[in-house]
This record gives structure tokens, sequence and C-alpha cells, in this order.
């Protein structure tokens, strides 16, 4: 893991992800790396997560992801980050569809 992302830590319930490649294949057997496309991942790596939500009474809700989880997100939801050339992407917990298993 890139030093400045070490140092990033996400507030309240929002995590810090890693679009993860993949490689999408034509009908035709023509391999079109993710990258190619205009399309944002949905599958992404979790690298930081927030502490949780504050509740009234001053305790955390628990988060539901981890670091190293690979989670599906919704399209549009994410704010993208450029740190040190590389792409990120900070987003809502509510706002992870899916962790893949």
């Amino acid at each position: 893991m890139n030093d400045v992302v070490k140092k990033i830590k996400p507030l309240e319930d929002r995590v810090l992800l890693k679009g993860v490649s993949e490689v999408n294949t034509t009908a035709s057997g023509i391999i079109i790396p993710i990258t190619a496309s205009k399309e944002r991942p949905q599958k992404a790596e979790v690298l930081a997560v927030g502490p949780g939500v504050m509740k009234k009474d001053g305790s955390r809700l628990p988060m539901d992801v981890k670091i190293g989880d690979i989670v599906l997100v919704s399209k549009y939801a994410a704010d993208e980050v450029k740190i040190e050339g590389e792409d990120y992407y900070i987003i809502r917990q509510t706002s992870i569809l899916a962790v893949i298993s």
C-alpha cells in the first residue's frame, strides 16, 4: 500500500477504495481492459475505513466493511481523488452494495 494512503483516515462512515482491475472479453474473444472503458469500476478493494457514524448517545455504529474487503459499489456514488497520480475513491458505507466473499 502507498505510504500516502496509509496517512489518509476517512471520517465517519466513509471508506477509501481502490478500483479492482477487471478484464472484459467481447463475444469474438477480444480482451478489453476495464481502463479502456470510461466507466468507473464497480468492484473495489477497501484500503481504509472510518470509525463509523456517531450516535446521539456518543457511541459509534460499527462499520460493516474492513480493510482488504472486495466490495461492489454504486456506480456514481463515489468521490474520485487522485493521490500521487493514482485514482482512489471515497464513498459512504451506505453506498456499498455488497462485500464479495
